[in-house]
């Protein structure tokens, strides 16, 4: 056994090394359960209880999601305590749009070999995006493949499961001509176009995450470990009281993509540039790398990170609670129809 495990050592795989990491993360996570857990981290598997949610017809969601070339960032600064901030974002962003609750959470973390303090403070960063979600996270799997990643390199993906009632659920269903557009401010770039954004502040300017550049206030590499913003407390107090009719995460793809999969057919958004705060970012992005707008706006969120589609009525009730809520909430367009032989679903004024 001894002569076995020492081979496996050799090989690159410590398994002493696995169980240590364990022992050390089971308060962290232990620190993020909710009612419903039945289990700690350690067994085979996540127990959660879903009895007891007060739904008349309860439905399960799902999402998976990673955080890609913003890993290597974090590799680059020698931080990743925030990291799994933006893995856990990344995911219940995802199922709030739905109108559903994050019930849990489950982390896959693959590396080399295990680095003991790199990997506890990613599990750091994933539990307090965890408890910002109000989700548990109630397991994960750690795997060790010198054969397959780089001395120093990791990669993460992760996995979200929530609840909601089948008859509340939000599709974009009923979006309607006449509903407007609110915007709920980014706290950066969030989690996407990092290759883009490598290529231009590395690459092309020749940066260091250490250069301190004027219009961010920060370090290059301080901008872009902003950990993306969890939408989902805010959310799930606005929908107790109003009435949404589509709910938009602005990942990959931007505006022009991710509209769309929410508008029925027959709707357009028309979006009205200049009502809400560019950051600097994406400014200093398409000034320096040279893209251009549509470009900007199919690659990054550029300032808006969550978008609602409401009645006209409630446009003002419910810029009030987004800020109450702790949100900065921006009226950026509307929902108009779509005429016979348009083919964009999404119109951005001022943007060819």
């Amino acid at each position: 056994m001894t002569q076995s495990s020492s081979k496996y050592s050799e090989a690159g795989v410590d398994i002493d090394k696995g169980n240590l990491f364990v022992s050390r993360i089971k308060s962290i996570v232990a620190d993020t359960h909710r009612r419903g857990v039945l289990t700690d981290i350690g067994g085979f598997s996540g127990l959660f209880a879903i009895g007891n949610e007060d739904l008349k017809n309860p439905v399960l969601l799902a999402s998976t999601d990673g955080v890609g070339t913003k890993l290597s960032v974090a590799k680059l600064c020698n931080k990743h305590d925030t990291i799994g901030i933006d893995l856990v974002a990344m995911c219940v962003n995802d199922v709030i749009v739905s109108g559903a609750k994050p019930l849990f959470f489950l982390d896959y973390f693959a590396c080399s070999a295990l680095d003991l303090e790199v990997a506890t403070d990613v599990v750091r960063g994933i539990a307090a995006g965890c408890k910002q979600a109000q989700c548990s996270l109630i397991g994960g799997e750690t795997a060790e493949m010198p054969g397959l990643y780089q001395p120093g390199d990791y990669d993460l993906a992760g996995f979200v499961v929530g609840i909601g009632d089948r008859n509340a659920l939000i599709d974009g269903s009923d979006i309607r001509v006449g509903d407007k557009i609110i915007g709920l401010a980014s706290s950066g770039i969030h989690s996407n176009g990092y290759s883009l954004v490598r290529k231009i502040f590395f690459e092309e300017l020749g940066r260091s995450v250490d250069d301190e550049i004027e219009e961010f206030g920060c370090t290059v590499g301080e901008e872009l470990l902003r950990p993306t913003r969890i939408y989902v407390e805010s959310l799930t107090n606005i929908l107790r009281r109003f009435t949404i009719h589509g709910l938009v995460h602005i990942t990959g793809g931007g505006f022009i993509d991710n509209i769309p999969r929410i508008l029925p057919s027959g709707c357009a958004a028309y979006i009205n540039k200049g009502s809400w705060p560019v950051l600097p970012v994406f400014s200093y992005l398409q000034k320096m790398g040279g893209v251009s707008e549509t470009e900007m706006y199919r690659t990054f969120n550029m300032g808006i990170g969550m978008m609602a589609v409401v009645p006209e009525n409630d446009v003002e009730d419910l810029l009030h609670q987004f800020q109450a809520h702790g949100e900065h909430p921006y009226l950026i367009g509307e929902i108009k129809a779509l005429h016979s032989g348009d083919t964009q679903q999404v119109v951005i004024d001022g943007v060819s």
